[in-house]
């Protein structure tokens, strides 16, 4: 499994709703960027949303993830946004 699949795998994995969208910074599978929508998001703060990202990466964000930057959203934050 390549790490962009594991991202993927831990966050579906912890917000099982979820639309992840997945971007390589770089090219070198180290530096993601991320939008991730989900119900769940709804009763968290911002930070809150943060920290159970993290949580979710877990270990990858010490290892094979260099860089992570992620926008957190509801459905309906996403669709305010334009996104569908």
């Amino acid at each position: 499994m390549n790490i962009e699949e594991e991202i993927t795998k831990r966050l579906k994995g912890a917000f099982p709703d979820a639309v992840v969208r997945l971007h390589d910074m770089t090219g070198g599978a180290d530096h993601w960027q991320a939008e991730i929508v989900t119900d769940a998001f709804a009763t968290m703060t911002r930070l809150g949303r943060q920290r159970a990202v993290y949580a979710a990466l877990g270990e990858l964000m010490s290892g094979p993830i260099h860089a992570f930057t992620c926008r957190t959203m509801t459905p309906k934050e996403d669709s305010e946004d334009g996104n569908v």
